[in-house]
């Protein structure tokens, strides 16, 4: 593995979300001096909190899946996941309703997955559930020590015997022919394949080996932090200045100072000077290429994931078909990525992810209220309405939402609101996403894996790059590995863990491979 030469005594990391704490912890449990910078008035990146009203919100990702990833940086400074963030597992992990009326609760527990799937599908299906939770289990032992959780160096790195196991399980198909191996309802197909969405591509042409994405999702287990996600984001940034680091808030970075191939200090917007032997960028990478005054060449340029609309609503009532996350799938299904993907137009059918944080921590809404998170799929701008468009066809599209969630039952929605925030393409673009899109670069072929761009920097000694632009890709898990894959290329390899026994949020079932040095 290559790593960054010369001293590396203190480090700069650029960005407070989850990549940069991570990384952070990472580099203080190997012995380096730490310097934080983050734009924002605090830590989370992605993973922040806005104040409406009474309510506190969660202003990025609701799903948090391999808690252990995130018990690991905890653990490289001595501390623990459990002993600052309060954990709930979530029972089940999803109800998914359907356009027919149906519904079916996604438990990460096999013997209950199972059972209902037996009493939604029939015995045959039950069967064909059985066996994808084994084939499942199966690709994520195959995938995750020398596809994911690695640093890569050249596409050789491939060449190895766990690429032909992936291989001989069928990764390299497409997903939506692999799992219909094992499910031929189509309802059934969709809950296990709809995660390819956060990868930015459709079941239909995404690789099989993304259903690693599923094993997350329905077998490892879904968790929800007491006081909403940003309590994960603010637990590690309270133990890494604990731990030594200097964290720097609403300090955005200008410049970077290079000389002979190194960058020697870091320059903030308000003039000040930070001297440093190593930096880790953690912000978008357009920003990062900004900073580094150029961009990687590529063959092709990068593609970026669909979009998202999400509308946060504060409500004086809730409805009690919801679980804690409801995936509410229109009829279409096909026609759905198409629009997403290729066409650029908004779903005509859509389907929808609903967060009722409030299920299990009403603090987070006033006495008697609940707090509602509703996620809507969207072109990117690069394929679809412009960033600025959005200005006007916004407020439109809020309305058409609010009107289909009253048509899936959620009979009275708009009189139930009291206070609201709209978040679409124009506020990501402003927040320096690209391509309007929260979820970065897609995960092609072309960009995964060797072939995703790379997080040492050409022609720097001391730079790396972390987060979801690239390795190993996008997702609170993977974010989470990005941080420690960073720490590594300065350290030269991972830090040493204290022995602090099993993590807590190690599901017994799940395989081993991310652990203490062992990813939704």
């Amino acid at each position: 593995m290559r790593t960054v030469t010369g001293p590396t005594d203190h480090v700069v990391v650029v960005g407070a979300g989850l990549s940069g704490l991570a990384c952070a912890l990472h580099l203080l449990g190997a012995g380096r001096r730490v310097t934080l910078v983050e734009r924002d008035a605090g830590p989370g990146g992605r993973a922040g909190r806005a104040g409406l009203g009474g309510y506190l919100v969660d202003t990025g990702p609701t799903v948090l899946t391999m808690p252990h990833l995130a018990d690991e940086a905890f653990a490289a400074v001595g501390e623990s996941l459990r002993g600052h963030v309060e954990l709930v597992a979530l029972h089940p992990a999803y109800r998914a309703g359907f356009a027919d009326g149906s519904s079916l609760d996604v438990h990460t527990d096999g013997d209950a997955m199972e059972a209902e799937v037996r009493r939604f599908a029939g015995p045959v299906e039950a069967a064909g559930y059985r066996r994808l939770r084994g084939w499942l289990e199966r690709l994520y032992r195959a995938q995750m020590r020398r596809f994911i959780d690695t640093n890569f160096d050249s596409p050789f790195q491939l060449a190895h015997p766990d690429l032909a196991r992936l291989a001989a399980l069928g990764g390299f198909g497409r997903l939506d022919a692999r799992i219909g191996r094992f499910l031929s309802d189509a309802r059934l197909r969709r809950v296990f394949s709809f995660q390819a969405l956060y990868a930015g591509v459709a079941p239909a042409r995404a690789l099989a080996a993304y259903a690693v994405i599923a094993y997350m999702d329905t077998v490892a287990g879904v968790w929800f932090p007491k006081g909403g996600m940003h309590a994960l984001p603010r637990a590690m940034a309270d133990v890494a200045a604990a731990a030594g680091a200097e964290l720097r808030w609403s300090a955005e970075v200008s410049t970077l100072e290079r000389a002979a191939g190194r960058v020697r200090a870091v320059r903030l917007a308000s003039g000040e000077r930070i001297p440093c032997d190593a930096v880790v960028l953690t912000c978008e990478l357009p920003a990062a290429h900004r900073l580094l005054g150029r961009a990687p060449r590529r063959p092709v340029p990068l593609r970026h994931s669909p979009s998202a609309v999400i509308l946060h609503a504060g409500t004086d009532r809730t409805w009690p078909h919801l679980a804690h996350h409801t995936l509410s799938f229109g009829a279409a299904w096909e026609r759905t990525f198409d629009e997403l993907t290729r066409t650029g137009t908004l779903m005509s059918d859509p389907s929808l992810l609903i967060t009722r944080p409030t299920t299990h921590d009403a603090s987070l809404a006033p006495p008697g209220r609940h707090l509602h998170y509703v996620l809507a799929p969207c072109p990117n701008t690069d394929v679809g309405p412009s960033a600025a468009a959005w200005r006007d066809l916004g407020p439109r599209y809020r309305d058409r939402l609010v009107a289909e969630l009253e048509r899936r039952g959620l009979d009275g929605f708009a009189d139930s609101v009291e206070e609201e925030l709209l978040v679409t393409p124009l506020d990501w673009t402003a927040q320096g996403h690209a391509a309007g899109s929260p979820f970065s670069v897609s995960h092609t072929f072309a960009q995964t894996g060797p072939f995703r761009p790379r997080n040492l920097v050409r022609g720097l000694d001391n730079v790396v790059l972390a987060g979801c632009g690239t390795t190993p890709g996008v997702g609170v898990p993977t974010v989470l590995i990005s941080g420690k894959l960073a720490a590594a290329r300065v350290t030269g390899g991972p830090a040493p863990v204290p022995r602090a026994g099993r993590s807590a949020y190690r599901r017994p079932s799940a395989p081993t491979g991310a652990g203490a040095h062992d990813p939704s």
